[in-house]
């Protein structure tokens, strides 16, 4: 199973930019979203260090409310 991760960038440089989520920060490509108008406060969707799509941060939220719902239903069944 492959997993995407809501991240927030907050620095850009090129086609590489500095991105956050739930306070660890990561370097991922923009290489792949060259025709989107990216900038400092966008959220994308991260997968092995490439961000693939740009999303609203209502998404990024919902993205992690699942994240978070699903982490402790596995946790309850350890």
């Amino acid at each position: 199973m492959c997993l995407a991760i809501p991240m927030q960038i907050i620095e850009i440089d090129g086609f590489n930019a500095r991105c956050t989520a739930k306070g660890v920060s990561r370097e991922v490509s923009l290489f792949l979203l060259q025709g989107e108008p990216l900038e400092t406060g966008d959220f994308v969707m991260v997968h092995t260090g490439y961000a693939r799509q740009k999303m609203t941060e209502q998404e990024a939220r919902s993205a992690w409310e699942l994240y978070d719902e699903l982490l402790a239903a596995m946790e309850t069944h350890e």
